[in-house]
């Protein structure tokens, strides 16, 4: 289990009261991250849940008190909830999404929201039929020292540049399952990772800046390396004690075994056939990916996401270079223990740099505080549209990156790069 989500006070409950949420999809995100910050938010009440698995299923609804289960997103009634929050697998997030907005159900939906262009159409066209409003589930931008950073970098002048870097040691998720499966996650470190990445730096930028160039490259010398997949575990040897993610195909959503996101026909769902092989097959997508982008205005942005590496620590480094100075802020993003220990924002002028302060906040709480913000998201006008695209302009720069990378082969006959290393 996670770390318990710390107790929500001075959030109002919303004037008709607690918002009912279903929740669809019980993999790791939807059980260990949205789940007990729902259930346990004043604004908020869980109503349903839907997961194919009726362990996970049964599990879920005894733990958090939960009135109702079904097995998939179609069977839940018209009216049960006023929100659902969608974390399946990401190959049915735009499908199951598209679903509910056409019945009129707002939808929370993490990230990566589409995995295609194709795929934003699909859902900004959805949220207009059924005229329900669809919201992001990337949760990066609503960090403490994110915030801090932005604030940072307004007081810098005209942006020119920005570095911003996730590079994890060991960190390759749901090793051999759908994660590390192009068919069925769309894509390795740049769609998990650099769409966190993107998300933080596009607003820095302006939210009218123009990416007019976005070229980079991939490889792949890691993710079939069983030294360098994720294995953080508490001391009692249970996975996810800290909210790292599982390697048993649950990371993200729900399994792609069952009907969650509408069954095939022939046993098996968006990829996945069934029988429990999808755990078992070699990951064919990136661990790493490089990108520079060049923006109308002049600007340039490098982008760095690494699932695994030959460094220490779990690592996320954003540098804003403006023409009155630079902003630097190290920290790690997400929820692993191999991490820097306290995130540190400096300033750079005239060649001296001086530390800025930062507020203590626990990991994870970037998600409680988009939790907090999303009953007026919710209900404001504004929000009809705006996900959708922000999501078709991160989508088309992760899609021209994927065009012109190459990727390089790991040399043949060689020792995997970080085999006979010590776990991290």
């Amino acid at each position: 289990m996670t770390t318990p989500p710390p107790a929500v006070s001075g959030v109002a409950v919303p004037p008709g009261g607690p918002i009912r949420v279903a929740v669809v999809g019980l993999g790791w995100a939807g059980r260990e991250i949205w789940l007990p910050r729902l259930a346990a938010h004043p604004a908020f009440e869980v109503t349903a849940l839907v997961d194919p698995q009726p362990a996970v299923r049964d599990t879920a609804r005894d733990t958090h008190a939960v009135p109702f289960a079904y097995a998939d997103v179609d069977d839940l009634p018209v009216g049960a909830a006023d929100l659902v929050v969608v974390a399946v697998p990401n190959h049915l997030h735009a499908a199951v999404a598209a679903r509910l907005l056409r019945r009129g159900v707002p939808v929370f939906l993490e990230k990566p929201v589409c995995l295609s262009a194709a795929e934003a159409t699909l859902l900004a066209d959805a949220e207009r039929a059924g005229g329900a409003v669809l919201l992001a589930g990337s949760a990066a931008r609503w960090r403490a020292d994110v915030r801090a950073l932005a604030d940072a970098a307004a007081g810098l002048g005209p942006i020119r540049h920005v570095d911003v870097a996730w590079v994890r040691a060991r960190g390759v998720p749901d090793a051999g399952g759908w994660f590390t499966r192009r068919d069925l996650s769309g894509g390795g470190a740049l769609v998990d990772l650099g769409w966190h990445l993107l998300d933080t730096v596009l607003p820095l930028l302006g939210p009218a800046t123009r990416i007019t160039h976005a070229v980079g490259s991939v490889s792949a010398d890691f993710v079939n390396d069983a030294a360098a997949h994720a294995v953080w575990r508490d001391p009692a040897g249970s996975v996810g004690a800290t909210a790292a993610p599982r390697g048993d195909g649950l990371v993200g959503g729900s399994r792609g075994d069952g009907p969650v996101g509408g069954s095939r026909g022939d046993g098996s769902v968006g990829g996945s056939r069934g029988d429990g092989s999808v755990g078992s097959s070699r990951g064919d997508v990136e661990d790493t990916a490089r990108g520079f982008l060049l923006t109308a205005d002049g600007a340039s942005v490098a982008v760095h996401a690494c699932w695994a590496s030959h460094e220490a620590l779990d690592r996320t480094t954003i540098t804003v270079h403006g023409v009155s100075g630079t902003a630097t802020l190290r920290c790690t993003f997400g929820f692993s223990p191999n991490r820097e220990p306290t995130p540190v924002l400096t300033r750079t002028r005239d060649g001296r740099t001086g530390t800025l302060p930062l507020p203590t906040e626990p990991i994870g709480a970037e998600y409680d505080r988009q939790l907090d913000a999303l009953p007026g998201l919710l209900a404001a006008p504004a929000s009809r549209g705006a996900a959708v695209a922000e999501a078709h302009r991160t989508i088309d720069i992760i899609e021209r990156i994927y065009r012109t990378a190459r990727p390089t082969e790991p040399e043949p006959e060689r020792e995997h790069a970080l085999a006979g290393q010590r776990d991290r």
